[in-house]
């Protein structure tokens, strides 16, 4: 068993067609050859995970997360026809060491829709495709409804815009209402709209929520001046286009709880960059310890590391950011959660005395 995992641990450099063996029948029971050139240039997994993966087969340990081994073969019959369940099979692979891929969540072909948020609020593509106002406005307003949805708010589909509508209405994590604005800049206007239009649909619903301008261009004075007056933030579609990156290349790091205390009134892009670069900081700040933890395991031959080690290790990594031991121990925690599954965590008696061990890289670009 280990021989042939020592001769598969590679990718081949494309796809290969073999014949059927008609005289099969005087194969059973045998090795078959076949007329295969492996290159090393691409292996399944890291010298490390191979170890790891070893030792197990060696010493006949039971998996350590058999559950997770359990969903992984569920996911297999559906991986071909549901993308979502090849990615989350993708992932446990990656989370079991079955695998050592890069999977930090890229724009793939069924997210190429983020790119056109911007161009659609701007209609930078109008007079390509000849389209009217109408339709123009339509398909911002549905690039919005899918941006929103897509970062996790409730988009209610009671609401669909259109002449005298409420264009967008999130219930949930908190109530948002949206309007949408396509063109060269937001008129001035648009801030009474929202108001007039809001609380004839929501009544005394529309001022307990959170009130949302999305549209090209900067605004005016008097926009702006009306926002303030009114409560009502105004970003760009470039900002919105650029919270949907976000949360497309790092899944789960937009959270709409903590983005609400950003949605200030008046023009707020500044603060939503704000926002962004932190997330970005705390993930590069995660990327670190998960590097260090690896790094430390592979020069120094440790199975796991304690905290104090990494800590004491921390201070020579040219950190990110200052930290406590305590605040290293809750993040190095966050990592090892089944939910993120960047390191493992072998619990001690106390804190001071859990161990922790790298499972799979968090890239940051």
């Amino acid at each position: 068993m280990l021989r042939f995992l020592a001769r598969c641990v590679y990718k081949l450099p494309y796809p290969l067609e073999v014949s059927v063996n008609s005289n099969i029948e005087e194969k059973v029971g045998k090795f078959v050859s076949l007329p295969l050139t492996v290159s090393d240039a691409k292996p399944m997994l890291s010298d490390r995970l191979f170890n790891i993966r070893k030792h197990q087969l060696q010493n006949l340990q039971p998996p350590l997360h058999p559950e997770l081994e359990e969903l992984q073969s569920a996911l297999i019959s559906l991986a071909t026809t549901n993308p979502a369940a090849k990615q989350l099979e993708q992932h446990i692979n990656v989370f079991l060491g079955w695998s050592s891929e890069q999977f930090v969540k890229q724009i793939d072909s069924n997210l190429t829709w983020i790119n056109d948020i911007a161009k659609l609020g701007d209609r930078s593509i109008e007079l390509e495709e000849k389209k009217s106002n109408y339709q123009a406005g339509t398909d911002f307003e549905n690039i919005t409804r899918q941006s929103l949805n897509f970062l996790g708010f409730k988009v209610e589909e009671d609401y669909k815009g259109g002449a005298g509508g409420l264009d967008l209405f999130c219930s949930q994590p908190y109530p948002l209402v949206c309007e949408c604005k396509a063109g060269k800049s937001i008129p001035d206007r648009t801030v009474e709209e929202l108001d007039r239009i809001g609380k004839r649909h929501l009544q005394e619903n529309y001022m307990m929520a959170v009130r949302l301008i999305i549209g090209p261009g900067q605004p005016t004075k008097q926009l702006k001046q009306s926002a303030q007056i009114s409560k009502i933030s105004i970003i760009n579609a470039m900002t919105l286009q650029k919270l949907v990156e976000l949360k497309a290349k790092f899944p789960g790091s937009v959270n709409l709880v903590e983005l609400k205390q950003y949605l200030e009134q008046g023009q707020i892009d500044n603060k939503i960059d704000e926002y962004i670069n932190q997330v970005e900081k705390e993930i590069a700040l995660r990327s670190h310890l998960v590097k260090l933890v690896k790094q430390h395991q592979e020069n120094m031959g440790d199975e796991k590391v304690e905290v104090a080690t990494l800590y004491g290790a921390y201070g020579y990594s040219n950190p990110p950011q200052a930290l406590t031991r305590e605040q290293m121990h809750e993040i190095l925690i966050e990592l090892s959660s089944p939910l993120t599954g960047y390191l493992g965590r072998n619990k001690g008696k106390d804190w001071r005395s859990d161990r922790f061990y790298f499972i799979r890289d968090l890239p940051t670009s």
